[in-house]
């Protein structure tokens, strides 16, 4: 029998309302992602942020194999040589990481998630809030203590962080941290809105990413049948490993949902303008090395200030 046109339209409504009580409930996990928890800060997930800046497209790398020759993707917002430059600006000073091309790198970043899909873009909207708060902490201590933390708020100039003699308070992240201890604005037992919290949340999540493309970049085994795995279950692998040791089981199972919308592998090769499996792998090589830089100064600076623990 046949069902009905009305018994129809009914099954759909019920399927229409259920796919978006799903995404509905994406976007509100995906603002909890960097918290660790439901429990901190539920008001920024009715906020939202167009915050765009300019990035120059500069070529760059250490490495002996020679420069990464890939000037810019033509047709994509994320731009990988951009990245590259962002994270070895970063990491110029033997001992420190400088906060505006950190900052700057994490901009690229979210680019790249956002290119992604809505599932995965959703989640980026938390990191530009942290890279914001940072920004305007940094902006606050510039201009003075009249300068109020909100949204519309500018971002920070970074003053002097152009020259080799800056000495900004937040230039830098061991700066930053001298400064919000001798202010007081850490709190090593609850909850607080300092750049040092806001620090370790992004630098959590800059190891689910690097870990990320590191598997992104594996090549098949030889003597395998030579198939590689979807970029969902390596980002799910890679989160499991990482991020999703300071998540509860809630935020876990919507993240792990989120990733099975991920695009194909062929999308990547045409995200960075590359041809095959062979050239992504050369290419995401040199940016976990450059990420992988940046996190382990940014990790021993932490543990040095006993800070990896940060509520």
């Amino acid at each position: 029998m046949q069902p009905r046109q009305g018994e129809e339209s009914e099954d759909m409504g019920v399927k229409s309302k259920a796919a978006a009580a799903i995404v509905i409930l994406l976007l509100f996990l995906g603002c909890l992602w960097l918290q660790g928890g439901l429990d901190y800060h539920w008001d920024s997930c009715l906020k939202s942020y167009n915050q765009l800046n300019q990035l120059t497209n500069r070529s760059g790398s250490g490495e002996a194999e020679g420069p990464l020759r890939q000037e810019g993707c033509p047709g994509q917002t994320f731009q990988v040589s951009a990245l590259l430059s962002h994270l070895q600006d970063a990491s110029a000073s033997r001992s420190d990481i400088m906060l505006q091309p950190y900052l700057s790198s994490w901009d690229e970043l979210v680019r790249f998630m956002e290119a992604l899909g809505p599932m995965v873009g959703l989640i980026s909207n938390e990191i530009e809030t942290k890279t914001t708060l940072i920004r305007q902490l940094a902006l606050a201590v510039e201009e003075g203590p009249e300068a109020e933390l909100r949204p519309d708020h500018p971002p920070a100039r970074f003053a002097g962080t152009s020259g080799a003699d800056d000495h900004g308070a937040y230039r830098s992240v061991r700066s930053m941290i001298q400064v919000e201890l001798q202010s007081g604005l850490v709190d090593f037992h609850q909850t607080s809105d300092s750049g040092c919290r806001t620090l370790l949340r992004l630098h959590r999540a800059l190891d689910w990413l690097r870990l990320f493309l590191e598997k992104l970049a594996e090549t098949p085994a030889s003597g395998t049948s030579g198939r590689l795995r979807s970029p969902s279950e390596l980002c799910r692998e890679a989160y499991q490993s990482t991020l999703a040791h300071h998540h509860t089981w809630f935020v876990r199972r919507a993240a792990e949902l989120a990733f099975i919308a991920l695009p194909e592998r062929g999308f990547f090769y045409r995200l960075v303008c590359v041809q095959n499996q062979e050239e992504l792998s050369r290419l995401l090589l040199r940016v976990v090395a450059a990420i992988a830089q940046v996190y382990d100064r940014t990790q021993g600076i932490l543990e040095d200030n006993l800070m990896l623990d940060l509520p």
